[in-house]
């Protein structure tokens, strides 16, 4: 499981920063990559990556303003020739009103897709994606238009089994193990009963990332972040800036690492950083966040993150 994220500016594209769009690649997990926002020109951060626009199957939209969707009437008609190769259907997921401005967007342009694309228009908190690798669910942020963020769950994997323990016993390899392996309880030939449970370890837990979209500091925030691997929060304000953040809904680096440390998250990105902030001043940002959490990076362009399982999950300090 990898972050790569494609843009991380704010407002409209600069020169270093393209505007937002994450990618959460799961191609170990599922052989699929989720994005998170698609602003303008994000196909174009792609051409850059080896990210494949086929094997994006889902679109999570955090709110409609234009940095966060303008990206996505390009993106949508060109994963429609990849060559020659049939893209698979497409879900975009986001607030009342994306399906409106894409089909709109597709419908002016007199662009046809060459794949199923279905719409789920978000309205009540909650789960609103499972299946047996992943939960999704979203919970609404503070921000001048409706805002959400989302939260992703991988679900435990199961333990291992302890084939040293059998060996130890002399059971034999072969379909007994798999038997085993399931919890179920076997006779042996020679007349031993052996409970499967009995030799499968811990199970793993699995790994929790949340993408937030643009926000004010609200108690969403730490519900969506609690004991998360990692936090994706927007920084576009720095220290200091408390009152600016709060009056144009927005957050700042302090207030990201603040609500970090609360819920109990492992690593902190901030993203979202508006033209302002360059040379010099994103590591002032990273570092007055840092005081506050240590284990926060401001994040590039480019950047991939890599997510690893935790042992334990404690308080990243």
């Amino acid at each position: 499981m990898e972050i790569e994220f494609l843009g991380t500016g704010a407002g409209s594209p600069g020169k270093f920063r393209n505007v937002t769009a994450t990618a959460l690649k799961l191609l170990p997990e599922i052989n699929e990559v989720w994005l998170f926002d698609c602003g303008e020109a994000t196909q174009h951060q792609i051409l850059r990556t080896t990210i494949r626009p086929r094997k994006i199957t889902k679109i999570f939209i955090t709110h409609l303003h234009g940095d966060h969707i303008f990206g996505l009437p390009g993106f949508l008609s060109s994963r429609s020739f990849q060559n020659g190769e049939e893209p698979s259907p497409l879900t975009i997921y986001g607030p009342v009103g994306v399906e409106d401005f894409v089909k709109t967007s597709l419908r002016v342009s007199r662009s046809k897709l060459a794949y199923k694309l279905n719409f789920v228009e978000l309205d009540a908190e909650g789960t609103i994606f499972e299946d047996e690798r992943f939960r999704v669910s979203f919970r609404y942020l503070e921000h001048r238009i409706p805002c959400m963020g989302y939260r992703i769950e991988e679900k435990d994997y199961p333990g291992e089994l302890q084939v040293d323990k059998l060996k130890e016993l002399q059971i034999p390899a072969g379909p007994v193990y798999g038997k085993l392996k399931a919890g179920k309880t076997v006779t042996l030939a020679d007349g031993r009963e052996i409970n499967g449970n009995d030799f499968i370890g811990p199970a793993k837990k699995g790994r929790i990332v949340t993408i937030l979209g643009d926000t004010r500091s609200t108690p969403n925030v730490a519900k969506l972040a609690e004991n998360a691997d990692v936090l994706v929060h927007e920084s576009t304000y720095g220290k200091g800036e408390a009152k600016l953040a709060h009056s144009y809904y927005h957050s700042t680096c302090v207030q990201a690492a603040q609500v970090a440390k609360k819920a109990n998250v492992q690593h902190l990105l901030l993203t979202h950083i508006s033209a302002r902030y360059v040379g010099q001043m994103v590591k002032t940002l990273q570092h007055d966040a840092q005081e506050v959490f240590k284990r926060t990076k401001v994040v590039k362009d480019f950047d991939v993150i890599k997510i690893p399982f935790q042992e334990n999950r404690g308080g990243a300090k």
